[in-house]
């Protein structure tokens, strides 16, 4: 998976309307997408914990970092990304 650049231009007049309330609208979009990734890494792992404890056939130890266990869980046949999950549930 290569890395993945967002851009997000505001016109002037939603700069004004974040200007109103925000010292740095830059500073504040980098916080609020680390606070998601925060979120989302609590609740993935533990998802993730509990079904690999759970899982008898798996029998390795769970990664304590982040990077081995975001790989562990990706790499199984059995995970799901949200999108693909929901088309699943659509269906």
């Amino acid at each position: 998976m290569a890395d993945l650049k967002v851009e997000i231009t505001l016109n002037d007049k939603e700069q004004a309307i974040m200007n109103n309330d925000l010292l740095d609208i830059k500073e504040w979009i980098e916080g609020a997408v680390g606070g998601k990734m925060n979120n989302c890494w609590k609740r993935m792992q533990t998802e993730w914990t509990t079904k690999l404890m759970n899982d008898d056939s798996f029998t390795d130890s769970i990664p304590s970092n982040q990077a081995d266990f975001v790989t562990l869980v990706t790499g199984r046949d059995d995970y799901k990304t949200r999108k693909e999950r929901d088309e699943a549930s659509s269906l």
